[in-house]
């Protein structure tokens, strides 16, 4: 097995970190470091030493421009300056946002900003302390139950409920404010009381008992409230136990817990949140001054929509008092009689018109008849028929004429073209024995019979010699 390498000699700063005392002997001929130099040395020291987590109280702490955070951690005997750069806000606060005098733990590495010479924590990380676990568990279960959906349920609030349930304790200043303010809106409205301790380590189950008993009772909405405390006091509103009641409810919950500041899990899963035990009376009380009010405005405008009425009405009836109808009837005798009489002549009217018409259509259809009868079409018929027949007889007398010119044309123009004709101007055709004509004299031989065909008459020949054509290019 290969050894171990031999640690490198720690150096100053090593040597203060791990609380040795600095040797006093002078090195030999030692060089002289500049101040970027000096601080370039401590500052790798000071990376060399890696992550930490360190335990104290948030004092100082700004928020810059930038988004940047800074804050010193210090303790009893000692204090550091720490930085939160704004990318790692969220992920490092992981949505807890501790403020000055917090106990938290810091994890990060440190780091030397040269041109001041001093050194900062750069965090990473920071968590809570004592109840700031607590704190961290009650991000996860809000994270939880919003995803769930149980932050977005908002029932209505009725305008006048029949009851108004409230879980609180019967000794708490926060019963006194809201049945005062019950005094001030609406004295006597029904209020039924469960009484139940809103603080301590057996109070989540009792407020959630209260809760399950009351929604069931027959109120209209449920009153969670209690005064104003610290953190730790208010904490039992912030168990699931105590959401779970308030999300099973059948009823809408209005939820008063602490001042305008406080804000716990039964605020988000409540129907509506009232700042304090005061608003939440002022949420669920009708106020009866302003609801008299009202009435008496509403019957105010009803008694003057019913004296317009019955103002319309008087006119109405002052109009009909002195319209023609009721001071003289026999008009309408008149009128009646005048427009049967124009209806009369309107009829009257329309009837000679409609006859006219009918006349009409009945010539037309007549003649319409009397055109298409057998008798009327056979005397056209006849007509048509001796018309054909004397044009049939004039084409009959026009045709042997027609044919012999007709002829006379055809016979001359075969004259034209006959033979004969040709052999009548002094020509002759000649053929051989076989009957083919002759066109060169290759075609016959010395000894044989020839016809020759005249205008009048043929001559039968012997050839007794045969001369060829000589051609073009032969000499004369």
């Amino acid at each position: 097995m290969a050894k171990d390498p031999k640690p490198a000699s720690p150096g100053l700063f090593d040597q203060m970190l791990a609380g040795e005392a600095p040797k006093t002997e002078k090195p030999a001929k030692a060089s002289t470091l500049s101040v970027t130099e000096a601080t370039a040395r401590i500052k790798s020291a000071l990376t060399g030493v890696g992550g930490m987590a360190v335990e104290g109280e948030m004092t100082r702490a700004t928020k810059a421009a930038s988004g940047h955070i800074y804050f010193t951690l210090k303790d009893s005997g000692a204090s550091i300056s720490c930085i939160l750069w704004k990318g790692k806000v969220e992920s490092a606060t992981k949505g807890l946002r501790p403020k000055e005098g917090d106990k938290i733990i810091v994890r990060g590495k440190l780091d030397v900003y040269a041109p001041r010479g001093g050194y900062s924590l750069i965090v990473d990380s920071i968590e809570p302390v004592g109840i700031g676990q607590e704190l961290l568990k009650l991000e996860k279960l809000k994270a939880e139950l919003k995803e769930k959906g149980w932050f977005d349920r908002r029932r209505e609030i009725p305008a006048m409920p029949n009851s108004i349930g409230v879980v609180t304790s019967r000794d708490a200043a926060a019963l006194r404010d809201f049945l005062r303010t019950r005094t001030l809106r609406w004295a006597g409205y029904p209020v039924r009381l469960c009484h139940t301790p809103v603080q301590g380590p057996a109070a989540a189950k009792q407020i959630a008992q209260a809760i399950d008993a009351l929604s069931s009772s027959g109120v209209d909405v449920v009153v969670v409230t209690r005064g104003g405390g610290s953190l730790e006091d208010l904490w039992c509103f912030n168990e699931r136990v105590v959401a779970e009641a308030i999300w099973r409810s059948p009823v809408p919950v209005v939820v008063g817990v602490g001042h305008e500041s406080d804000t716990t899990l039964a605020d988000f899963v409540g129907d509506r949140r009232a700042h304090t035990p005061t608003d939440a009376a002022q949420i669920v009380f009708p106020d009866r001054a302003a609801l008299t009010e009202r009435i008496e405005r509403v019957a105010g405008y009803l008694d003057r929509a019913v004296e317009d009425h019955l103002e319309r009405r008087e006119r109405r009836l002052d109009s009909c008092a002195t319209s023609r109808v009721l001071v003289n009837p026999s008009w309408i005798l008149g009128d009646r009689e005048r427009s049967l009489g124009a209806l009369l002549r309107r009829s009257n009217l329309a009837a000679d018109g409609y006859i006219q018409r009918a006349s009409l259509a009945v010539s037309s259809l007549e003649a319409r008849i009397d055109r298409a009868s057998p008798l009327t079409r056979l005397t056209i018929d006849s007509q048509r028929v001796q018309s054909l027949g004397k044009r049939l007889l004039r084409q009959a007398g026009l045709l042997p004429e027609k044919a012999e010119r007709r002829m006379q044309f055809l016979a001359r123009s075969l004259d034209a073209v006959s033979p004969l004709r040709v052999l009548g101007r002094g020509y002759s055709i000649t053929t051989t024995n076989g009957g083919q004509a002759l066109q060169d004299a290759v075609q016959v031989a010395v000894g044989d019979s020839i016809e020759t065909r005249l205008a009048a008459g043929q001559v039968v020949s012997q050839v007794t010699e045969v001369v060829q054509a000589r051609s073009e290019g032969d000499a004369s």
